[in-house]
């Protein structure tokens, strides 16, 4: 069994998703489970813009793994579409993404790999640590209404001792957002409004137990 949520549609890109277990250890169990992004753009002249948008993402990690182990925990986003409007205004494209995901508590980050990917403008995605937090990041930019795919990410993962291992997206608040990006709408004359999202409420993906 794998554990996997999925949903779909979003302005933002994200998620997270699918994957293999580790040697030794069995699979999670699967759920359905739709991530809510409360996202928040700041627009020069008319202000703030709040959003609601949904994202389908599918995680698979092991059930169980031994203390010390290695293991993985893919995430292959499902595709999804830029909006072509947000809050009334032609939405004209999007660009420079920054999606966090924290690396879970009781494991130690090893490595992480990207794939695949369409539609999402110039530029290769890269993915980065730092402070506990695996950053995935491209310039885009991806026109309002056009479809696009993030890469799958996998990460490399060690197990602590003992406890649980969770997988969840990162952010708490618009002052501490776990995807960021710069919405380019036009009324008029173009206006660009950084976009600051994160997961409300904040869903466990998967939980794996040292053991």
């Amino acid at each position: 069994m794998t554990k996997s949520t999925t949903a779909r549609r979003s302005l933002g890109v994200l998620a997270v998703a699918g994957a293999a277990a580790a040697a030794l250890a069995a699979p999670a169990s699967a759920a359905v489970v739709p991530v809510n992004l409360d996202c928040q753009a700041n627009a020069p002249i008319v202000g703030p813009q709040q959003a609601n948008l949904t994202q389908g993402t599918d995680v698979t990690a092991p059930a169980t793994v031994a203390p010390g182990a290695a293991f993985d925990i893919v995430v292959d986003p499902a595709p999804n579409t830029v909006p072509a409007t947000v809050a009334g205004f032609k939405l004209k494209q999007v660009k420079n993404f920054a999606l966090k995901l924290p690396v879970p508590a009781n494991s130690t980050y090893v490595s992480s790999a990207l794939s695949g990917g369409s539609g999402l403008g110039s530029g290769t995605p890269t993915i980065s640590v730092s402070g506990g937090v695996a950053t995935l990041s491209f310039a885009g930019p991806i026109a309002g209404g056009a479809a696009f795919e993030l890469p799958t990410i996998t990460f490399h993962l060690k197990a602590g001792t003992s406890g649980t291992i969770q997988t969840k997206l990162a952010g708490t608040s618009y002052s501490d957002p776990g995807l960021t990006f710069t919405s380019v709408v036009n009324q008029i004359f173009d206006i660009s409004a950084p976009t600051a999202c994160f997961p409300n409420p904040s869903p466990i993906f998967t939980t794996t137990t040292i053991g």
